[in-house]
């Protein structure tokens, strides 16, 4: 064995110094093309790197392929990433894998080689070279180039999102960018909301989560109308209303990352703009208790027609080292709705307020604030969802004439979920207490609250009547004027007589 290997390198030698390099690279072109004149396949290399960047669809089939990989492939290699929740499978070296596409049938390779060492580089590549292989029928090259690896790249994300946790995103820094060009920070999102767990009207819920799922489903209507792919919700209502779980259970629900906007730490509407343009696409925008982070109450008059759009910010709040450039109520219109917000797609703005009515029309109307959704007290549907929340048990499992006078009291009482949360958490343990409980607290409060309701009835009732006093007053004046006048006329005239008789 070793002489004949001895005899080939030999053979190898020889030709290498007869035949010129040359000569040998047009040779096997040639034979390239007369192979692939005979063969009915065609083939594709992916790999790892490309020069010095991380080829992203080497990345997308991997994902891909890892969907089907479990259950097709014979080795397999496991991997969790980090932030992932889940363990992610993928092709083993020079294993194989057949997938189909609209008809098209498609093998795909794993390839993995040692690379050559490196003398000297700016960049160190892996020892090891990564690649897959797909190969194909001639005939259904245009379905493989054209749609099949669109297609992948889709599915990619689409599986990188639902392997990977939300991520919640914060601009600490204002508008800044940091070593890495990014003017946000990040932390996983682990906030366990959803629509099933959120204490709200079942009937509201499925209307949110109905168009939740027509934005997300809306790509060829959006873009056949001419509009930007987004949508504006406005959250408002009480505080403890459950306003930033349902942005948290709308995040999960979509599989969406969350960008936390703080006004407070932007200085200027050019920031602003910088960091809706490194947001990403299929992401909410959130912008909480916005009459609170800058002053965005209706526009102020300066004369006849003329609104003034700069309205000023709080004190000590979005200014900027010169004192001027501050943030303007057009300079967050046109974050929501103007130029600026076409520059990603599938995009969700989330606005939360206590007091609507402190909000500028502007801002609230359709295209920027697309659905008004009002989080009010608990109601009794709601009741029960957190009795299965934080008691477990169905509404059916308690005493009826007990939720009886649960129905009957909790509209009265005004108590918000995170109040009634409160009450269950503590008694979570024996929920027969923990219905008693919450059932003397709803009874005091809706008292209480009936007591402030006749005394503000009192009160209203008692400015009408000083109101009515107080226009009733100059008429009973102006009676007494004009009686007295009339008597001062008839004595002047009984005088005016005497005097005519003397």
């Amino acid at each position: 064995m070793a002489s004949v290997m001895g005899v080939w390198a030999f053979c190898q030698t020889i030709l290498h110094t007869i035949f010129p390099p040359e000569f040998r690279f047009a040779f096997l072109k040639f034979f390239h093309k007369f192979f692939n004149f005979f063969t009915s396949y065609c083939y594709y290399d992916i790999t790892e790197i490309d020069g010095v960047n991380t080829n992203e669809l080497y990345n997308a089939v991997q994902l891909y392929l890892s969907s089907s990989a479990a259950t097709s492939a014979n080795r397999l290699s496991l991997n969790r990433s980090l932030n992932s929740s889940s363990i992610t499978f993928g092709l083993s070296n020079n294993d194989r894998l057949v997938d189909s596409y609209n008809g098209v049938k498609v093998v795909w390779e794993h390839v993995i080689t040692q690379r050559q060492t490196q003398s000297f580089s700016w960049r160190p590549l892996p020892e090891e070279k990564r690649g897959f292989i797909l190969r194909a029928k001639k005939k259904d090259k245009t379905v493989v180039l054209v749609s099949y690896l669109d297609f992948i790249m889709e599915m990619a994300k689409d599986l990188r999102r639902k392997h990977q946790d939300r991520l919640l995103y914060t601009n600490s820094h204002g508008g800044s960018l940091d070593s890495r060009g990014q003017p946000w920070e990040s932390v996983p999102f682990k906030h366990p909301s959803t629509f099933e767990t959120l204490a709200m009207d079942p009937l509201k819920k499925a209307e949110i989560m109905a168009d939740l799922l027509d934005f997300t489903h809306g790509e060829s209507f959006y873009q056949r109308t001419g509009r930007a792919w987004k949508r504006g919700y406005l959250l408002y209502g009480p505080p403890g209303t459950g306003k930033s779980s349902m942005i948290a259970a709308m995040a999960n629900y979509l599989g969406y990352d969350i960008y936390d906007v703080e006004l407070t730490e932007v200085n200027k509407n050019s920031e602003l703009r910088k960091l809706l343009m490194k947001t990403s696409s299929k992401s909410i925008i959130v912008i909480e208790d916005i009459d609170c982070s800058i002053n965005l109450t209706n526009r102020n008059k300066n004369g006849v027609g003329k609104i003034n759009y700069n309205v000023p910010s709080l004190p000590g709040s979005n200014r900027g080292e010169d004192g001027g450039n501050t943030i303007t109520l057009s300079g967050l219109l046109n974050f929501t709705d103007g130029l600026w917000s076409c520059c990603g797609n599938e995009r969700i703005f989330v606005f939360t307020t206590n007091h609507i009515e402190k909000l500028d029309p502007a801002l609230l109307r359709s295209g920027r604030m697309d659905m008004h959704i009002h989080m009010s007290y608990c109601s009794f549907s709601a009741l029960k969802i957190l009795f299965k929340n934080y008691l477990g048990c169905e509404d059916d499992q308690l005493d009826g004439v007990v939720l009886k006078e649960l129905e009957g009291v909790i509209d009265d009482a005004e108590m918000t979920p995170a109040d009634i949360s409160e009450v269950l958490i503590k008694n979570r343990h024996d929920k027969d207490n923990a219905v008693r409980e919450l059932l003397e607290a709803l009874k005091t409060k809706a008292k209480r609250n009936g007591m402030k309701s006749r005394e503000r009835k009192t009160n209203e009732d008692e400015d009408k009547e000083h109101e009515k006093r107080a226009l009733d007053s100059p008429k009973q004046d102006c009676d007494l004027l004009q009686e007295s006048s009339n008597k001062c006329e008839e004595k002047d005239d009984e005088n005016n007589t005497i005097n005519k008789r003397l």
